[in-house]
């Protein structure tokens, strides 16, 4: 299994940088490698800002590691119970669910990730109903079985995370594809959508073994995002897009207008997000810190996120002219997010409260029109299918 890198200097300061010179520094391209062994390209100020990142993670390490000590290793799995509970919870647990909640907006350490994730998200919980033999199973199985799912997916597997260290070879597209392939038979409603590849790579980075990111990606399209989002018709990632819109329209009211006015469709840039839940879109680091919270809080955070990203860029956005620009603005912030707090920050503090039961009766309420704007187009294609074949009868 692909290993992490080891932690260098990526510092390029020398005593002579000066703020005098920063323009110059920032048109100097250079080019690393992240925790996860992606290649990021930035500029100078990228690199010293990963680097204090990484500086950040090992001091976040070092007090989940006294918790640890002090509390137990498992300490957390106390914390995680529904809102109708907590009043019969102890002082004790109450403490610590409100640490927990705390700790997880701040980063878990990737050392911990798989441990914390897989308890944390019901995955754990998800495997224990099963065999143990339930994925070696699976696989031998399904193995040498053809499905559009897999022809789907054996073309998707070169091009996902291209030129990475450990998942661009044989041995990385033979692990993504038995995941990929296994649920895809796991659940045939779903089978397999463009997307999930990327979701499922990255899962495989930090889970380790195909195995536990396997139960991972059955937790997060069974739990914790939304139905729907990855079936053929994808009518839960057009709901989330319309979701977002009327939450764009009401914390970001100026955004919106000014959006509304050059006829920007956010389902642009917002469809991969959801999809992909950022991995196509944030560096590497960044996403996963928006999958911790994931995990642990839900797929709302999805939507704070989304909303940080535009309200971050307010003035930009604001200033442009055309439908590319915006774009423009929002793949720019998106690939240079290489510090996940300013983004978490803002996600959190500025975006204003959300709730999964808001978020939830907004979907119930963009629903009918979903449906019923699919249910048109599929009869327009039909309609189109028939005038086509009767032209060659």
């Amino acid at each position: 299994m692909f290993g992490t890198q080891s932690q260098k200097d990526l510092s390029l300061e020398t005593p002579f940088s000066r703020q005098s010179i920063h323009t110059r520094r920032a048109k100097i391209t250079v080019k690393f490698q992240d925790l996860y062994g992606f290649t990021v390209e930035g500029n100078v100020d990228d690199a010293n800002i990963l680097n204090e990142v990484r500086e950040k993670v090992r001091q976040q390490g070092k007090a989940w590691w006294a918790l640890e000590a002090s509390k137990g290793a498992n300490w957390y799995l106390q914390t995680h119970v529904s809102s109708a509970l907590k009043s019969s919870l102890k002082f004790s647990n109450l403490v610590n669910a409100i640490t927990l909640k705390k700790l997880i907006r701040k980063g878990i350490p990737p050392v911990l990730r798989p441990k914390v994730w897989f308890s944390l998200s019901g995955a754990a919980k998800k495997k224990s109903t099963v065999p143990d033999s339930y994925y070696n199973d699976l696989i031998i199985a399904v193995e040498g079985k053809v499905t559009p799912a897999t022809k789907q997916i054996d073309h998707d597997l070169p091009r996902t995370f291209p030129g990475h260290p450990w998942l661009d070879t044989p041995e990385g597209h033979a692990s993504l594809r038995r995941v990929l392939v296994g649920y895809s038979f796991r659940d045939s409603d779903v089978g397999y959508c463009q997307g999930l590849n990327y979701v499922a790579a990255l899962l495989l980075l930090v889970m380790k073994t195909e195995e536990d990111a396997f139960w991972m990606l059955a937790v997060l399209l069974e739990n914790v995002l939304v139905n729907d989002c990855y079936s053929n018709n994808l009518s839960g990632c057009h709901v989330e897009q319309r979701v977002f819109n009327d939450l764009l329209k009401k914390k970001c009211p100026s955004i919106y207008a000014h959006l509304e006015a050059l006829e920007f469709d956010v389902s642009l840039v917002a469809t991969e997000w959801f999809l992909c839940l950022f991995s196509k879109s944030l560096p590497s680091e960044t996403t996963l810190r928006v999958w911790d919270v994931l995990f642990y809080e839900g797929a709302k955070v999805l939507f704070n996120v989304a909303l940080a990203i535009f309200k971050m860029k307010e003035e930009e956005l604001l200033m442009t002219q055309y439908v590319g620009d915006v774009i423009n603005v929002i793949q720019n912030t998106t690939h240079h997010l290489f510090d996940p707090d300013d983004l978490l920050t803002v996600a959190f503090d500025k975006v204003g409260f959300m709730t999964s039961t808001n978020i939830s009766k907004e979907r119930k309420k963009q629903e009918p029109a979903v449906m019923a704007e699919l249910d048109q187009r599929l009869r327009r294609l039909n309609s189109s299918n028939l005038d086509v074949n009767s032209g060659l009868t």
